[in-house]
């Protein structure tokens, strides 16, 4: 089973990630802050990171740089999700190493096809 680590400061945010993620086959975990998102990725890798950008003691962006000069933290797939719309922001989140970029407010389907996307999630057949 494929995890994900879901990084947000907002409990309902990654409530309603956790029930996406669970509902496409995903192992779950959460992390409300960037601190805990580092500790959690040292002790073990995910799969995919689900990262918010705005948030208290180290933002989704130093993470994200944190994340990609570390031992083994090319491995994860990075969906950064913010509500970031301009795209000079989206830009640079990718150009740090983010894999794909949500907005928020997102739903399942977006989800579903960005993990799909990057690989992470097969197409079901209807």
């Amino acid at each position: 089973m494929k995890t994900c680590l879901v990084v947000d400061d907002s409990p309902v945010i990654r409530k309603v990630s956790r029930r996406i993620l669970e509902d496409l086959g995903f192992e779950v975990a959460e992390a409300a802050n960037g601190v805990a998102a580092m500790a959690w990725c040292d002790a073990m890798m995910p799969d995919v990171i689900l990262l918010d950008w705005r948030m208290p003691e180290m933002d989704g962006l130093e993470v994200l740089r944190r994340l990609r000069a570390s031992r083994g933290g090319d491995v994860p797939q990075v969906i950064f999700c913010s509500g970031e719309t301009e795209i000079e922001r989206i830009r640079e989140a990718l150009d740090a190493g983010a894999d794909e970029y949500i907005m928020k407010p997102f739903d399942g389907a977006i989800v579903a096809g960005k993990l799909q996307s990057l690989g992470l999630l097969q197409v079901r057949a209807a």
